[in-house]
């Protein structure tokens, strides 16, 4: 397999060019983890998604960033599970199992106004305190410490995928941000490798927003930022849960809008579950946009 298709989809978007991009391989069976790396590499979105036979479920989702392997992603998820239904690789039904290096994850699938909507699951919410330094963290993404919201805890969180979870007071911020990826590992001593995600809890862009956010690559992922993130923003649904609203236990959606200083402007409803057991679920689409070939032999990627 020295050709493979790659298909490129924009996520949590309808529009070719919004959203956040993403690489799908339609046929990765035959694939190994080193040319799924060498594609991603290659491609260069900040990640590549590669579904494949699994034995206890549905099928498994092998993600990549330019630099490595991802437990999980929210948006190539989208953008697979919409690729596959499109390409006539899936039965058609309203629940699916996929086997992630995040567990196993139920996917929601239905159809309005002629777009696949989908509902991803994620993981079981975590949180580790972060203990490092504001100053020198405010420093590595371009803004001042007193940008950063007094109010809420600064904690790494994940639905999947480990995040740092910075509150923001104002947006002017984050026009303002230039991050220093490569400063982030040694600012963020309990976990090096994790990503950053400033947000802001007090406003949005948009009226129809909740929360607005950017995302900051690790270093380690080859890539500087995401445009619109799945799992970042569950774990601001979860971050909303558990530090801003602990006793609403009850269900509720909260929209988080992102991309917009990248001109990639996307959305992403994230569903609440805190009744019982905090459970946390996103829900958004996929658009194609265009088809590559990459030439593993030399390299090469085109588009067709």
């Amino acid at each position: 397999m020295n050709k493979v298709e790659v298909y490129h989809y924009d996520a949590f978007t309808k529009v070719p060019g919004k959203g956040n991009p993403a690489g799908i391989v339609l046929n990765a069976d035959l694939l190994t983890g080193e040319m799924m790396q060498q594609i991603a590499e290659k491609v260069g979105f900040n990640e590549c998604a590669f579904p494949v036979k699994s034995e206890i479920a549905d099928f498994r989702i092998r993600y990549f960033t330019p630099g490595h392997e991802m437990p999980l992603c929210g948006h190539a998820t989208m953008a697979s599970i919409v690729a596959l239904l499109e390409n006539n690789k899936l039965i058609e039904k309203e629940i699916y199992q996929i086997e992630t290096l995040a567990g196993i994850l139920s996917i929601g699938v239905t159809k309005r106004d002629g777009s696949y909507q989908i509902r991803m699951e994620h993981a079981e919410p975590l949180f580790i305190p972060f203990h490092g330094s504001k100053a020198a963290l405010a420093k590595s993404i371009g803004i001042q410490e007193n940008d950063i919201d007094p109010e809420f805890p600064i904690v790494y969180g994940s639905t999947g995928t480990w995040t740092l979870c910075i509150p923001i007071s104002n947006l002017d911020a984050f026009e303002r941000m230039k991050p220093s990826n490569q400063d982030f590992p040694k600012i963020l001593k309990e976990m090096p490798k994790s990503s950053v995600h400033p947000f802001s809890l007090h406003a949005a862009f948009s009226p129809d927003a909740n929360m607005h956010a950017r995302h900051f690559s690790s270093p380690f992922s080859g890539t500087i930022e995401d445009a619109v993130t799945g799992t970042g923003s569950g774990v601001m649904g979860a971050y909303y849960a558990t530090y801003v609203e602990p006793n609403k236990k009850t269900k509720y959606s909260l929209v988080v809008e992102q991309g917009q200083e990248m001109q990639k402007d996307g959305r992403v409803i994230v569903h609440v579950n805190n009744v019982q057991k905090l459970q946390i679920a996103i829900t958004g689409t996929a658009v194609f946009v265009q088809k590559m070939v990459v030439d593993l032999s030399n390299n090469i990627i085109a588009n067709i």
